[in-house]
């Protein structure tokens, strides 16, 4: 009978042990996973434009961007006006990263002599590893100055009527490393408008992407619809589509657009042209990046 018991009793332990190094197995394997170093997404996008609209790309801190915008008039002029290039519009523009995660920006377009400044915060990091995070949100936000003469300078011109104001939430992924996606609901205010059935309030949604055909080139395009309204009846939706070349320290970007605006108050409310008529510009934008300031490494998302 003894005989018997010893005998279950170690059949018992004989079954259960490997289980039970199974079960630690796995237990180790967990806390290995959990000990993964978190590694960040880079460059969902080369710039900190996608073509017109802002892309979840901040500048690091340290570093200072020089962009320089340039829109032509309407390929559709013809051969006389050179297909557009006889006219043009640009912006010179400068960005800082104050840190890693906040940038902020100035700048002048000859489009209706707007001053602008501008920051970008980015809130959440696409990330691997301990914290697996599966997208990028940031926050971007302008002020713009229109200096233009008054209109009406003999009536009372009120300053604040100068002033319009952006407001987006970046949302971006970079599904593999070829393509990344960004979605970005805005809303433009306006101090003043021309009538009184105008929109000062204008809400759009902008959907963009970009496909890297090689380690320097890549196909990016973007669409900003506007939401039903006054100001959708009146105007056209932004749409741009365009390539981006690496050499270096820059970035350009050569597109084709209907908008002649260069920031978000003049592109998103205010594009007056239309593909399907012919209203197409061509554009580019080249981006000269310095840096001023030795690199820093700080966690957002701890």
């Amino acid at each position: 009978m003894n005989r018997i018991i010893l005998c279950s009793i170690l059949f018992i332990i004989l079954k259960i042990t490997p289980c039970r190094a199974q079960n630690l197995d796995s237990l180790l394997q967990v806390e290995t996973d959990s000990n993964k170093e978190k590694e960040y997404v880079e460059a969902t996008f080369k710039s900190t434009r996608i073509i017109l609209g802002q892309s979840i790309e901040n500048k690091a801190y340290g570093e200072l961007n020089f962009l320089i915008s340039h829109h032509f008039g309407n390929i559709s002029d013809g051969s006389y006006h050179l297909y557009g290039l006889d006219y043009s519009e640009i912006r010179l523009g400068f960005e800082y990263g104050i840190t890693d995660w906040l940038t902020i920006g100035i700048g002048r377009s000859s489009f209706n002599k707007i001053f602008d400044g501008s920051f970008k915060l980015k809130i959440l990091r696409q990330s691997t590893g301990e914290k697996n995070i599966p997208f990028s949100i940031s926050f971007y936000s302008n002020i713009a100055l229109n200096s233009l003469h008054w209109a009406n300078p003999d009536r009372a011109n009120r300053f604040d009527s100068r002033l319009s104001y952006a407001y987006e939430l970046l949302i971006a992924r970079k599904l593999n490393s070829s393509l990344s996606l960004q979605l970005t609901p805005s809303m433009i205010h306006r101090n003043l408008v021309k009538t009184p059935a105008d929109q000062n309030d204008v809400f759009s949604v902008g959907v963009g992407g970009r496909i890297k055909m090689s380690k320097r080139f890549s196909l990016n395009a973007e669409y900003y619809y506007l939401l039903p309204g006054k100001t959708a009846d009146d105007f056209y939706d932004s749409f741009s589509v365009g390539v981006d070349i690496e050499t270096g320290g820059h970035v350009f970007q050569i597109f084709l657009t209907n908008s002649n605006g260069m920031i978000e108050q003049s592109f998103i409310p205010e594009t007056t042209g239309s593909w399907l008529k012919g209203n197409i510009r061509l554009g580019f934008n080249i981006s000269r990046t310095f840096t001023l300031t030795k690199h820093k490494i700080i966690d957002i998302n701890d």
